[in-house]
């Protein structure tokens, strides 16, 4: 790979992102959907790719573009603990109980429908792969990014088409969650499952307005996309957001030491599996991606920093600003890479699991929320539901279109619920490891698996809700 090549492709990757807010800022529809300019730009770059109508670069710039996500990936995820004010476990867990719960039971459902529906119907049909179960939960909960950073993995176990058709269903997870979310916001409103009390004294003079101006607004804006996308904590009270050159290079260099941390964890994993599994266990260990153990690693450092009293070295807004241009060039480089004749050779199964991942989540919202959350289950449901279906950005956009005065304290909620459940699902430590568990415990038994965690999560939420409410 030649230094043109890479300069040439950044440049391009850099163009597209151009021409995709441009575009998003002309057409108002687009905004009013939400769909946020990096992914405008990766369609863009759809069409200019090798399998679009206008291919226009050299094929080395193409397979720079195929190789960018794993690396991004990883950036972006060390990023989402670095500069936030870590509460204590309790506190977190008192405030964000109920929103994991439903988050759980969403993630794990997930995989529960994708496998039973691949092993009762599509392997016996079609002879689908049993790693395509995984998918829904990839695409879905885990978005663009999530995707993009395990094609390695679903091509080293055998699903060469995995990358691709992940992106294909995040795509249709962001596209869904919108206008079946702002359908529900509708219902929810005529049927009173809102909170109805009185706009405050100064607020907008209707409803309708304020939804229109929400719906005018960039939901995708750099705050939102990533600082808010984990809401860890606040961030330092001195923290304006301004930045210089030296705060720029601290805060890179800390975000490269925690994927560092990620490398090394993942070699240790490796060489441990190897020395009490053999080569096969080594082996397979090998394809665990790097980004949720660089999540890891930057929790760690953050731990560290802030144990050590040295906060002020990491700066909440310098990390947000590198995980969102990591993830706008991850997102463009992936759309614009995409292999579109493995999407056509999967298309059956890829709808098929596509709506009965969208049933899942419609099932969840409307059986189960309204009897896990004790107060204001449509507001903390919808937001789960956008995540749940398209990405974090689209839970915030439902959320406040929903409660666009804060009433139902469902913000809070969910923010702190992001520490408990991003770790482990939504593009953690169980959204990596699936397709490793499903080769190495067959589809079957990971099914199983999932009833069985899917229905733990329910159990628990169920018994969250009928405690008292508290004044």
């Amino acid at each position: 790979m030649k230094l043109f090549d890479v300069l040439v492709a950044f440049a391009g990757l850099s163009l597209l992102l151009l021409l995709g807010m441009a575009l998003r800022q002309r057409l108002r529809w687009l905004r009013a959907l939400g769909i946020p300019e990096a992914l405008v730009a990766g369609l863009l770059g759809l069409l200019i790719g090798p399998f679009g109508p206008f291919p226009i670069f050299p094929e080395q710039v193409y397979k720079v573009w195929s190789q960018t996500p794993g690396v991004l990936i990883s950036l972006v995820f060390a990023t989402l603990f670095l500069g936030q004010r870590l509460p204590s476990p309790g506190v977190i867990w008192k405030r964000a109980a109920g929103q994991t719960a439903f988050g759980m039971v969403l993630g794990f459902g997930q995989y529960l429908v994708g496998g039973l529906l691949v092993l009762a119907v599509l392997q016996p049909l079609l002879g689908t792969n049993p790693l395509m179960a995984a998918l829904i939960e990839v695409g879905f909960e885990g978005g663009h990014g999530t995707a993009a950073g395990m094609g390695a993995t679903f091509r080293e176990l055998g699903l060469p088409a995995g990358e691709t058709l992940g992106l294909a269903m995040a795509t249709v997870g962001v596209l869904t969650a919108v206008i079946i979310g702002s359908t529900l916001v509708v219902i929810g409103r005529s049927r009173q499952w809102l909170e109805q009390k009185e706009e405050p004294t100064g607020a907008a003079s209707g409803s309708a307005e304020l939804l229109q101006q929400i719906a005018e607004e960039d939901p995708f804006s750099a705050g939102e996309r990533l600082a808010i996308e984990t809401a860890a904590g606040t961030s330092d009270p001195d923290d304006s957001g301004s930045m210089t050159i030296d705060t720029l290079t601290i805060n890179v260099a800390l975000a490269g030491g925690a994927v560092g941390l990620g490398i090394l964890l993942k070699s240790g994993i490796t060489a441990l599996g190897g020395g009490l599994g053999g080569a096969d266990t080594a082996r397979l260990l090998s394809a665990i991606p790097v980004f949720p153990l660089a999540m890891v690693g930057g929790l760690l450092v953050q731990i560290a920093l802030q144990r050590s009293r040295q906060n002020r070295l990491v700066s909440a807004a310098a990390q947000a600003s590198i995980g969102s241009l990591a993830m706008d060039l991850l997102i463009t480089a992936a759309m614009a890479s995409l292999n579109l004749p493995l999407l056509e050779e999967n298309w059956v199964p890829f709808i098929a699991l596509a709506i009965a991942g969208l049933s899942w989540n419609i099932a969840a919202f409307f059986l189960l929320a309204p009897r896990i959350f004790r107060d204001h289950w449509f507001e903390r449901a919808i937001a789960d539901f956008g995540q749940g279906t398209g990405v974090t950005a689209t839970g915030l956009l439902l959320l406040r279109m929903a409660d666009p005065f804060g009433r139902s304290k469902a913000m809070e909620a969910f923010s702190f619920k992001q520490l408990v459940f991003e770790p482990f699902l939504g593009g953690g430590l169980v959204t990596a490891l699936s397709p490793l568990l499903i080769v190495s415990w067959g589809l079957p038994r990971f099914t199983l698996v999932a009833l069985v965690l899917t229905l733990l999560s329910m159990v628990f939420g169920l018994q969250l809700g009928r405690r008292p409410q508290p004044r």
